[in-house]
């Protein structure tokens, strides 16, 4: 029953305190895009920010992780992950197969996490180049606040290894349809010596989520973290809360890319009973892990409200998701069933 209510006191202040700052910040991104000339890049950042909102609603709740000052990340999260959701935008849906600009392109990821780091020509090598500073903007946003976090210098080098593979994902799964399976498997196959437990399909998948960076960033806030904690939050991330995260993702996606010809990971499943099967593996695992970090309840909460988010989406009533949907809220238990309720609810009245 304390876990239930304390759950639903950081949903509360979720929704009531972090979503109104997300919006405003979002709100300056809009602003900062009234000096971009270049019309297709207008559109495919105001797309991304209309349709990807909730990846930085959902991010942002590790502005409310215990001991962070309230709200303080919600300007990294927003920044960093509105970054990621235009290049994704400029990637995938305006017409360019170039690997090299992609590669180019995601520079501004990493270099928004290296403070005093130079400013490349993100645009150099791609086909719309004149922003009017947007992405420039956005990486300097990104790095104003992570300056601000005391243990910063602890997490760098573990945040920039989560972006890079990021970048390299995102580089790989946006080339011509008929080269991206042999370059994502030729790429993810050397690191599964590591984890042995995953196939390189749900390594991918695990490299597309920035959980595992909001949470170390969350973690550098405190100025008594340690170089071990750091290492147990991504041993807990890495693959596998950000595998759950993606994997849900591409769970509810599967019929729309199918008919848009998008690549996606859980289509490599071979059915319905393996795809249930390996996500609900990667829900022990994660909590197997959640449990095992200091304030478990919010990471557990993470992962609950993953499911609770994901599976509360109309398209995972559809077809036989719907069965498939039903056994993962079942078999995470009566916290995530109260949880997804509470996201329908949200859903209805177009909260998320």
């Amino acid at each position: 029953m304390f876990a239930s209510l304390w759950q639903l006191k950081l949903v509360f202040d979720f929704v009531s305190k972090i979503f109104p700052r997300v919006d405003q910040e979002l709100a300056v991104c809009r602003e900062t895009l009234r000096s971009c000339p270049s019309q297709e890049l207008v559109n495919q950042a105001l797309r991304s920010i209309d349709s990807k909102r909730f990846h930085a609603q959902g991010g942002s709740i590790y502005a409310l992780y215990p001991g962070v000052p309230a709200g303080t990340l919600v300007p990294l999260i927003v920044s960093l992950q509105t970054i990621c959701d235009y290049l994704d935008n400029l990637c995938d849906r305006a017409g360019c197969f170039d690997e090299a600009a992609f590669r180019q392109l995601h520079l501004a990821m990493t270099e928004a996490l290296c403070p005093g780091d130079k400013v490349s020509p993100y645009y150099s090598l791609y086909p719309y180049q004149e922003d009017g500073g947007y992405l420039t903007d956005l990486v300097e946003r990104c790095r104003a606040e992570v300056q601000k976090l005391p243990s910063y210098h602890l997490v760098q080098e573990k945040v920039l290894d989560l972006a890079r593979l990021y970048s390299e994902l995102q580089t790989y799964k946006h080339v011509e349809q008929s080269r991206r399976e042999k370059l994502l498997s030729s790429w993810a196959g050397p690191y599964l010596k590591k984890h042995k437990e995953i196939t390189c399909w749900e390594f991918a998948a695990a490299t597309g989520s920035t959980l595992g960076i909001f949470m170390l960033a969350a973690a550098a806030a405190s100025p008594r973290l340690t170089c071990r904690l750091a290492e147990e939050i991504v041993a807990a991330y890495f693959p596998w809360i950000c595998g759950l995260h993606i994997l849900l993702d591409y769970f509810i996606d599967q019929e729309e890319d199918r008919q848009e010809q998008d690549f996606n990971f859980v289509s490599y499943y071979s059915g319905e009973a393996q795809c249930q099967e390996r996500l609900l593996f990667f829900w022990h695992k994660s909590r197997e892990k959640a449990l095992a970090l200091p304030n478990p309840l919010f990471h557990l909460t993470v992962i609950e409200g993953l499911l609770a988010m994901y599976l509360s989406d109309p398209k995972a009533r559809q077809g036989s998701l719907a069965k498939i949907s039903s056994r993962l809220i079942k078999a995470a238990g009566p916290r995530t069933a109260l949880l997804h309720k509470l996201c329908c609810r949200l859903r209805a009245r177009n909260v998320i």
